[in-house]
């Protein structure tokens, strides 16, 4: 913790954290701006494209998916993470990228006929060995993107990002209506990635020199290789429950299932990515300084379970009027499915910015002990549950992440030094997400007559009114501070 009486102590503090914020701000921009252009792009194409197009190119996701999780070996995060030999790093995690790209794009053209015959689709076996090339194209710009990351740029970040999301939208949508089919899709992701790859360049001057450092090599993977296992952990049982589903339900129950995790996916689930990504660089700026470390990491929790809880509680209370408008009269079966992974998505919040804490200090090791245990728990969970019926597998997910929190704030308090109580009193957000949801149910009571757009306005204005006004009165001095960190002026009344 930073020295109050010290004011250069104080203004480094101050700025890092304003530094934090704006990348937090930048990263939610290109994450909002991503999703919505994704959501046009997708009505569009689903009115140019047949569902098995679709589906087609969800195989060839599932399996690229899975290929890449060595494309980058961890190595980007040492990079973000090291204060020394910066410019032989970062020479030296090049080199083995475009390595480990060239070879993996290598092993998917080989192995895209076993895909095909998985999947039991002919189409994916050309599909893939052309998406294959996207994990190339990433390789080269890999580096760049970490060194974006590692000075908090999010504001330069969020332009070859962006460049990728229109571009694709752009040549998905004219191959779509050029009867090109699921091919539309394959080429888009491509034209994305290289358009990316080239505005990054464009914008970070750093040219790289092939080496590889050997000494430095092994100190890279040491601490890469945990990064490189706790993502691909992440990955396996991210997508688990569609493999599951997909094996043990109809294609109507894959679909319902899928839309019933898009809103807390996109609203709350996707959120935590966006925010870990600024996180880690700033945690790793004072990995040296450990009372302002753990002060940063409480502060996280306060400020990341503000925003949370209304959108989570929000879901779990409006599901029945957001699913009536927003997708149709058709997805009723997904209300009960989508309430219970809000409460998931909600629970997950709690503590999930230990792991960066970490990877700041050079521990990532102890994530990987947490992950492999907890996520052989959920595997197991998600199987049982899923012969019972689709909301018993969001039901084991959430068993699943209430064992996992346990776990990882026990850890927490060893190795970080942080009594429970520092870590419980940062949930005062809970006490008034519990008034909104008090206020919100008697509205949808109320409410129970109209049609289903005017019941979510209501709930949603009384909702946000009720939690916004118990915030002020619980969390004042929090929200005082972090408007003022945002350079906000808020008119307080006089004591």
């Amino acid at each position: 913790m930073s020295d109050p009486s010290n004011p250069s102590s104080q203004s480094d503090g101050n700025e890092l954290a304003k530094r934090t914020l704006r990348g937090i701000g930048w990263n939610y921009a290109t994450f909002g701006f991503g999703k919505i252009l994704s959501l046009v792009t997708t009505a569009i194409l689903a009115r140019l494209l047949t569902p098995d197009n679709f589906g087609i190119v969800a195989y060839v996701t599932v399996a690229i998916t899975y290929l890449t999780l060595l494309k980058d070996m961890g190595l980007g995060a040492a990079l973000v993470q090291r204060r020394e030999d910066v410019e032989k790093t970062a020479n030296t995690v090049f080199t083995l990228n475009l390595g480990v790209g060239v070879l993996l794009t290598l092993v998917t053209m080989l192995i895209a006929p076993l895909a095909a015959a998985y999947f039991r689709e002919p189409l994916v076996t050309p599909m893939l060995r052309w998406l294959g090339l996207s994990i190339l194209l990433n390789s080269l710009g890999s580096v760049h993107m970490s060194r974006l990351q590692r000075e908090l740029q999010f504001h330069w970040k969020m332009i070859p990002q962006i460049g990728n999301i229109v571009v694709k939208a752009v040549v998905s949508i004219t191959l779509a209506l050029l009867h090109y089919g699921a091919w539309a899709l394959i080429f888009g992701q491509l034209a994305g990635a290289l358009v990316s790859l080239i505005l990054v360049w464009k914008i970070v001057p750093w040219r790289p020199r092939l080496m590889v450092d050997r000494t430095l090599t092994r100190s890279l993977f040491r601490y890469g290789i945990f990064i490189m296992g706790e993502d691909a952990l992440s990955v396996g049982q991210d997508n688990f429950d569609y493999l599951v589903i997909g094996r043990l339900f109809s294609q109507v129950s894959m679909g319902i299932y899928t839309l019933a995790y898009q809103l807390p996916e996109m609203l709350i689930l996707s959120l935590f990515w966006i925010i870990a990504e600024v996180l880690f660089p700033a945690f790793s700026s004072i990995q040296d300084q450990r009372d302002k470390l753990v002060q940063s990491v409480l502060s996280t929790i306060r400020y990341l379970e503000l925003l949370i809880t209304p959108l989570a509680l929000g879901l779990v209370v409006a599901a029945d009027p957001i699913i009536r408008v927003v997708f149709g009269e058709q997805w009723l079966d997904a209300i009960p499915i989508m309430q219970v992974l809000a409460v998931y998505a909600l629970v997950q919040s709690i503590g999930f910015n230990f792991g960066d804490v970490y990877k700041a200090i050079g521990r990532p090791e102890i994530s990987i002990k947490i992950t492999v245990p907890t996520m052989i728990f959920r595997l197991f969970a998600l199987w049982i549950g899923a012969h019972f019926g689709l909301i018993y597998v969001a039901v084991a997910h959430l068993i699943s992440v209430i064992v996992e929190v346990i776990v990882r704030v026990t850890v927490a308090i060893r190795v970080l030094n942080i009594s429970l109580g520092d870590i419980v009193s940062q949930f005062t957000a809970f006490l008034a997400g519990g008034i909104m949801v008090l206020v919100s149910c008697g509205v949808l009571w109320l409410t129970r007559d109209m049609i289903p757009l005017a019941r979510l306005v209501i709930i949603i204005a009384c909702g946000g009114v009720s939690y916004l006004g118990a915030v002020w009165f619980l969390e004042r001095d929090s929200i005082l501070r972090f408007a003022g960190m945002l350079g906000i002026k808020l008119p307080v009344a006089a004591e």
